[in-house]
């Protein structure tokens, strides 16, 4: 199965997709930090099954367009390039899949544009309903420690201590954070030393897991050398204005067919920030078909059990 590359134009910007397979439309979007490639087992699995599924460098990454200024990277902005991208390849409705960072992208396209997105899959992240107060204002804070969101706010910070050795920082991460890292609670990775960055503290590795390949690094490690990390933080940095922008949802429930899926390894599922969520999602999400929470899977849900997830998605669109 051959997954081909192209360039669309979508809400104001030039956009870089991957996409296989022809059939009804399944749209993949990826988080931090990654780019398409996230996708590149559903990609085949999903074209094998009869589907078009498409997985684009989201706004700030890999191919796509990367604006500079902050606030060209919010919410709507993303669900925006999302509506963008069907009408430019001429599809009506698709399934949109999101994961870490797309989670909320994919969610807020079914809240905001059921009309166009008939079903939705969140990997990691759940829907998470606005709260009264600024977001920024209740992450977790001590003398010692911050949530590690906070960190990533001042523009240039984190793009310094991550650009020092790209390599170092893709492997760092994707391990630290993956289930076969050897760390009692992982939800304490989300936690930073006030003094510290990202990287400080976390668990490395000599030999790889059996999901992840030197080549698979090389493809983050030479995508993020030329982009470098600065898009992608951007998205954080739009957590309060993201607040401010979906006051009209406040209190919407998502109306369409979703799925959850978490591994129980991933530090959102044991965060105090989120873990409360997940038990309360049919609550928001009342078509919530299944919440599966994959064992002993960290928080890459869609390459640390690449099988798992693509049969997931298979069954649940089997059933829309």
């Amino acid at each position: 199965m051959t997954i081909s590359l192209r360039f669309i134009e979508t809400n104001g910007i030039r956009m870089h997709l991957a996409e296989a397979g022809s059939g009804p439309t399944v749209l993949l979007c990826h988080g931090f930090p990654e780019c398409w490639y996230s996708w590149r087992h559903q990609l085949e699995a999903l074209a094998a099954a009869g589907y078009r599924a498409i997985a684009p460098d989201m706004r700030g990454y890999g191919q796509t367009d990367k604006p500079d200024a902050i606030d060209q990277y919010t919410l709507l902005h993303l669900t925006g390039d999302m509506v963008g991208l069907l009408d430019a390849i001429g599809t009506d409705q698709a399934v949109v899949v999101g994961h870490d960072w797309g989670a909320p992208v994919a969610w807020r396209c079914a809240l905001i544009r059921p009309d166009r997105f008939r079903a939705v899959v969140g990997l990691s992240v759940p829907f998470q309903v606005r709260g009264p107060n600024r977001p920024s204002t209740v992450m977790p804070r001590t003398e010692k420690q911050r949530f590690y969101q906070l960190y990533f706010q001042t523009p240039g910070v984190a793009e310094a201590e991550l650009e020092k050795d790209v390599h170092n920082a893709i492997k760092t991460t994707l391990f630290a954070l993956s289930g076969d890292a050897p760390v009692e609670d992982p939800a304490s990775l989300t936690m930073l030393p006030s003094e510290g960055g990202w990287l400080d503290g976390k668990p490395t590795t000599q030999s790889l897991p059996p999901w992840l390949t030197d080549s698979d690094i090389e493809f983050y490690v030479e995508e993020f050398k030329r982009t470098g990390f600065g898009g992608g933080l951007n998205w954080y940095r739009n957590i309060d204005r993201n607040w401010e922008l979906l006051a009209p949802w406040s209190g919407a429930k998502v109306q369409v067919p979703a799925l959850y899926v978490v591994g129980d390894r991933d530090g959102v599922y044991r965060s105090p920030s989120w873990s409360h969520l997940v038990p309360s999602l049919k609550q928001f999400v009342p078509l919530l078909r299944e919440t599966i929470v994959l064992k002993g899977c960290g928080h890459w849900t869609q390459q640390e059990r690449a099988k798992d997830v693509s049969n997931a998605l298979l069954e649940f669109l089997k059933q829309l």
